[in-house]
């Protein structure tokens, strides 16, 4: 099913605005907080009651559903491991449009697709690929399709752990919460805002944002989400409406620039601390863009079946990307660069 339908009235209507974040109950003081030494370099504070922030809880607000809830109605909460299921390319395309958006990953000599007309609802997979944990995750008010590792550091042990919805935002962009430790974290950049592991970041794995009709051609052996969450959902129904071509928006943000459209997809990039923003729809197919950040010769690549890599010339590594609408990219990093033919 086609992902823009005009319920935007409905979705709108259903929207609850509240005011600061009431975080994870803690009868401790702020005295009785201990700061690591990466958490006091990195500019971690305390709030009164004894909550570790990046960002302070007043400055996250409620999205309308609680906690575990997201979308129109409450209750729809991320998908763990027994809600997912995969179906081959040609199944699925009895459901898919061409004209669609999925989320492709390349992983380990795996593919995998998470079609946008399912995490519209969920916003986040919890996955295991190539016997790895891994975080697929999808903001629909920012167009920010992004994947990490399903890791966090714990009193000095990695660990594995599921994410969900909490029901709040910042800067317009989903605010995950690991079930381990209870701990915020923001969907772009990875970042723990608030909560005990405050300053930790994930690690973030390359993935794209595509046309199914372009995907499904390049490659057909890909396993595909199934619609089968065990969750009554009607996929192909999309909330937000004309929301992704509209300038406005919903939720307000810190940094607003105007040099393009706000819902304008980017790549971004973050280079020994610089950050610059490519217009996805700018490159080309089989384009080469050479470029230079902080001093690092880069080269910005689109695939034939649509992908982007981003490969840092003097290394030869891949540079993984983030993919955003340009007002969510800006909101985070305002001193950004921003790429224009």
């Amino acid at each position: 099913m086609k992902l823009k339908y005009a319920f935007l009235g409905l979705f709108l209507a259903t929207i609850v605005f509240i005011a600061g974040c009431s975080h994870i109950g803690n009868n401790v003081t702020k005295t009785d907080i201990k700061l690591t030494t990466q958490q006091q370099e990195q500019g971690v504070q305390v709030t009164e009651d004894g909550t570790k922030y990046l960002i302070h809880p007043s400055k996250i607000q409620g999205g309308g559903p609680g906690k575990g809830g997201i979308g129109v109605d409450r209750g729809i909460s991320a998908l763990a491991e027994k809600n997912i299921k995969f179906v081959s390319v040609q199944e699925a395309d009895k459901w898919i449009e061409d004209n669609e958006l999925v989320l492709a990953l390349v992983y380990k000599n795996e593919k995998r697709v998470y079609p946008l007309q399912i995490l519209v609802w969920h916003e986040i997979a919890n996955d295991v690929v190539a016997g790895d944990p891994l975080l697929i995750t999808y903001c629909p008010l920012c167009g920010s399709g992004i994947a990490y590792e399903r890791k966090i550091e714990v009193d000095g042990e990695k660990i594995t752990t599921r994410f969900g919805t909490s029901g709040k935002l910042y800067n317009s962009n989903l605010v995950m919460y690991d079930e381990e430790t209870d701990t915020y974290w923001q969907q772009i950049d990875g970042k723990a805002i608030v909560g005990e592991l405050t300053g930790q970041e994930l690690k973030e794995i390359s993935i794209d944002t595509i046309s199914w009709r372009d995907w499904k051609a390049a490659h057909p052996d890909s396993r595909v989400l199934s619609q089968n969450t065990r969750m009554n959902r009607n996929y192909g129904k999309d909330p937000y409406g004309s929301y992704y071509e509209d300038s406005f928006l919903i939720f307000p943000v810190e940094n607003q620039d105007s040099r393009i459209h706000p819902k304008t997809q980017i790549v971004g990039i973050e280079v020994n601390g610089k950050y610059k923003a490519y217009i996805r729809d700018g490159i080309n197919k089989g384009e080469k863009i050479q470029d230079n950040i902080a001093g690092v010769n880069i080269e910005v690549e689109k695939l034939g079946d649509g992908r982007i890599i981003i490969t840092n010339k003097d290394t030869g590594k891949e540079i993984v990307k983030e993919e955003d609408m340009w007002f969510a990219w800006y909101a985070f990093h305002s001193e950004t660069e921003l790429y224009q033919k």
